[in-house]
């Protein structure tokens, strides 16, 4: 048996250590680059333990996204550029299209008929300003946050993917969806329109629990809905 001070001995260790450390910094080097590459977007998926309150979670997250479908919502919500009307959501008559900012073109912006409230006359749905109840709040969500045709796990990555819901938490969510006039519209939306079904108070009570319980939805991509 070899010593411990032996020349041979101590020469195979340190060739052993000058080859498995750099092989050590290249391992660290491709497991950074690959948690980096997998988190491209703003989509951080957030870890539940308990998976009593995953399956609560994405049960909820269901009630949720049902309301998200719901003409009132997705109407505005277009995967395109052009805003969707009525319950077979058809595409908005005159052609009416995006523009910048979600707000319409020139010459056929939003408020030019959308004002700041119903009009009882008309027929033609508004919502004000959270901050001036005279100036029209009425535009399209962002072209990030279209939500026709995705399916459950599209439609939660989506929502809560900061790079593409407006920089969002899901608490931040929860405050929109609770007090933006223009998504209170959906249960106020005059003569004529469904409005959502299920009680605002509720909907939003069953947002809270879908936060607090980790946020959680879908991981399996579907087919699209239709």
């Amino acid at each position: 048996m070899r010593r411990k001070n032996d020349p041979l001995l101590k020469m195979l260790k340190k060739r052993w250590y000058f080859l498995f450390f750099p092989l050590l910094i290249l391992a660290s080097v491709a497991y950074s680059a690959s948690l980096a590459n997998s988190n491209k977007s703003g989509y951080v998926p957030i870890t539940v333990q308990d998976s009593t309150d995953r399956e609560r979670s994405l049960k909820l997250f269901g009630e949720v996204a049902a309301v998200l479908r719901h003409p009132r919502c997705i109407n505005c919500h277009p995967s395109d550029d052009y805003p969707r009307q009525g319950d077979e959501m058809r595409r908005h008559m005159f052609n009416v299209q995006r523009g910048n900012h979600g707000k319409g073109v020139i010459g056929m912006k939003c408020i030019s008929c959308h004002g700041a409230s119903n009009n009882l006359a008309s027929g033609v749905p508004g919502a004000p300003e959270p901050d001036d109840p005279l100036k029209s709040r009425w535009h399209l969500a962002p072209l990030s946050m279209g939500w026709i045709g995705l399916n459950d796990a599209q439609l939660g990555k989506r929502l809560l993917d900061k790079e593409q819901n407006g920089n969002m938490s899901p608490q931040d969510l929860v405050e929109h969806m609770e007090e933006d006039p223009l998504v209170l519209w959906g249960w106020d939306p005059g003569e004529g329109r469904e409005p959502i079904p299920i009680p605002h108070d509720e909907f939003v009570e069953i947002l809270k629990e879908w936060v607090a319980t980790g946020a959680q939805v879908p991981t399996e991509d579907k087919e699209p809905k239709k």
